[in-house]
Order: structure tokens, then sequence, then C-alpha cells
């Protein structure tokens, strides 16, 4: 789900943490998990953590804002007496994230995937069960998000943030007339003005939504008639693109685009003079969960379940919100009244649905899992898409 900008709407909330940082009397702190207590032994030297998630999908520390890594390496050495030193690597979707994982030729110690991808990684027993002794603020997590088809058992998965996928567009240049629903992504007015997913399942999701096929449609004919559509989209197309899709969209190089929703709300702080961004969401559309998992191949996993610990207290997880501008299922974020005036009513309004109204079209409209078979005929289509 991711750009580095400076959200205004943060500053006060920030300068809050930066005050309480230096106040131990104030600092909001992750409750520790019994087993965690065996760590505070001194080892040879430093520890690692590998942690692979999204671009830009953390507090990162630029421009001021919250430093997650840096407060958790911080955190740890005052809890524990012991340094660790954390690598954190981007990946920009999905299916990169589980080619690199796949190949074996890497090992991480904390992976954030979206639901369709960890439900296949279950599947294919890439994941470690957690320890929930070392997780204590998961309860922090809204009920709302648990027991969910992609880890029905809560056994592998913490939820990080979640949201819909809506369509971007500059009203400098689209008629309002033309907005409203997927149809605007097809529009020859708007020849090489319109970007596209740069990942099968997002691309074929949006040509799927569009025709009212089922997006996890296990009848190949559905996917070709998919297929059909994208091929017809693709004279119209400017670029296939993922993260790509900020610059691109900020500086009005493109006018069209779908992708998630909190990533509007950083082109729109981040957009050119010309530029005038908004954003609807087209019915149907993709409704989704990315959350936290400790991949096989962990070389430290009480360390791993350590940290998910800390991105769920209450100080990172704001920051991580507010940085992001992804939905929170953690209720330290959506119930905190200076992160509700900070991000404002109409982001609130557009990232927090109705709960009872998300989960039911999460549980609609959510890609599951495919198939291997389907699977691999979906990557052959895709291959006519991006050949083309």
């Amino acid at each position: 789900m991711k750009k580095t900008v400076a959200v205004l709407f943060t500053c006060i909330l920030l300068a809050a943490v930066l005050t309480a940082c230096g106040n131990s009397g104030n600092e909001t702190v992750p409750e520790a998990g019994s087993e965690a207590e065996t760590t505070k032994a001194q080892a040879s030297g430093p520890l690692t953590l590998n942690v692979y998630n999204w671009g830009e999908y953390i507090s990162d520390g630029s421009e001021g804002s919250y430093d997650t890594v840096k407060e958790f390496e911080k955190w740890y050495e005052q809890e524990y007496g012991q340094k660790v030193n954390v690598n954190y690597d981007t990946y920009a979707s999905n299916e990169d994230m589980y080619s690199k994982l796949s190949s074996g030729a890497v090992s991480y110690d904390v992976v954030i995937p979206s639901d369709y991808m960890i439900a296949r990684m279950i599947k294919e027993d890439m994941l470690l069960p957690l320890n929930f002794e070392n997780i204590p603020e998961y309860k922090n997590i809204d009920e709302n998000f648990h027991d969910l088809y992609y880890d029905p058992e809560n056994l592998y998965s913490i939820p990080y943030a979640y949201g819909v996928v809506g369509i971007i567009y500059n009203a400098n240049e689209v008629d309002p007339k033309d907005a409203g629903s997927w149809d605007l992504m097809w529009n020859e007015n708007y020849k090489d003005r319109i970007v596209q997913f740069n990942n099968s399942r997002d691309a074929f999701g949006t040509a799927m939504y569009k025709l009212g096929l089922d997006v996890n449609s296990t009848e190949t004919a559905d996917w070709d008639q998919a297929l059909e559509e994208l091929l017809k989209q693709h004279e119209l197309v400017y670029s296939y693109v993922m993260d790509e899709i900020f610059n691109i969209m900020e500086s009005g190089e493109a006018a069209i685009g779908a992708y998630y929703a909190g990533d509007y709300f950083v082109m729109q702080e981040a957009e050119a003079e010309n530029v005038d961004l908004q954003f609807y969401y087209p019915e149907p559309t993709n409704y989704y969960i990315d959350a936290m998992c400790i991949p096989k191949g962990c070389r430290n996993q009480e360390l791993a379940e350590i940290f998910i610990n800390f991105m769920l207290s209450r100080d990172a997880a704001v920051a991580n919100a507010e940085y992001t501008c992804y939905a929170s299922p953690n209720k330290t974020v959506y119930e905190d009244p200076e992160y509700l005036e900070e991000m404002g009513e109409e982001a609130i309004e557009i990232l927090y649905p109705q709960i009872d109204d998300f989960s039911e079209n999460y549980n609609t409209y959510a890609y599951r899992n495919l198939d291997p078979e389907l699977l691999d005929y979906l990557n052959t289509l895709w291959e006519r898409v991006k050949i083309n």
C-alpha cells in the first residue's frame, strides 16, 4: 500500500510526541510480554531485525515526523539493555514481495502483505504462527478485524492498516460528469492521461469490477473477458505504475488513476499549483487489509514479535497512521481525539466507513487467494497485457 511528504496535519501531534519523549513520566510505551523478558540478557553484539514493508508505509522521521524504526531501537535498548539494528527494506507490490521471499535468497523477520497474499503464504507454509504472549498490545485491535477469511484462527497475522481502492483524478482536466464509475479509466477523451496498476491482481480487479465480474472467479472465461477489457484500455494508458503514481499525479503528468484511498491524501498535500486532485469510490471496488506477519526463515522470532508489539503501541500506531494516511484497525488510533482532529472530517469520512459496512463489503469484494493453476493462468494473461 506510500510517498514521503510533509503531512501538515500531523504537526501538533508530532510535537506532543516529541515532548513526551523528553518526559518519561508521560511517554506511552508498549506493554512487554512475559517471554520477552528473556531478551534482557546481554549478547555478544547488537541484535539485527530485518523488516520488509511496502514503500513509504511507516513514519520514517522525514521532515520532523516520528521515526518509528529509530524509536523502536531506542526503546528496545532502554527496555532490555541491548542494542538492536533494524534493516528496513521496501517492496512495491505483494507479488514482488512474494517472489523475493519464495526464492529463498533472502531472510526477513517481519513482513506486511495484503490479505489474499497472506492466505497464499499460509497455504504454502511460508509463515510462522505468532506467540501472542510477546504481543500483549494485540488487545488494541478492533474485534471486527479478528477471525477474517485469510487467517480465520488469528494465528499468523495482526492487522496493520486497511482501506478501499478508489479513483483519483485531476479536476482541472477531468469533466465532473465523467467521474463516478470505473468507466473513467476507459474514457477515450483522456487518452495518455490514465495510469493503471502495475500488478496483475489490482489491474484485473479494475476490469472485473467494471464488468461486474467476480474478482475471485474460478472460471477462466471471466479472466479472459477481463483481459479483453485491459487490452482495450491499453492504448489509453500513459503508464503502468505503483509508487510512481505519486509523482505522476502530483505533478499533473497524468490526470486519472486508481489507487489506495489513503494515498490520495498524501498526493493531495503535494499537488502542484495547477493540479486539483479529487477522489471517489467507484462501485463495486476492492476492500483490503495489510497485516504484520513473521515468515519462515526468520532469525529471531521473539525479537520480531516485540517489534510487532511496539508497532501496536499508541505512539507508533498513531504516528504511522497519520504519516501514511491509511485507516488503522487499532483502537488507540481511531479513538484518539488528537488524531481525529488532526486528520480532519473529510479524511475520517473517507478512510473510516462504518465498521459494519466495511466488514460486509470486505467479505464481498476482498481478493481471495487463487488456486495455483489459476494464478499461473492470470500471470500468462498479465504478460499479454504488458507485451502489448
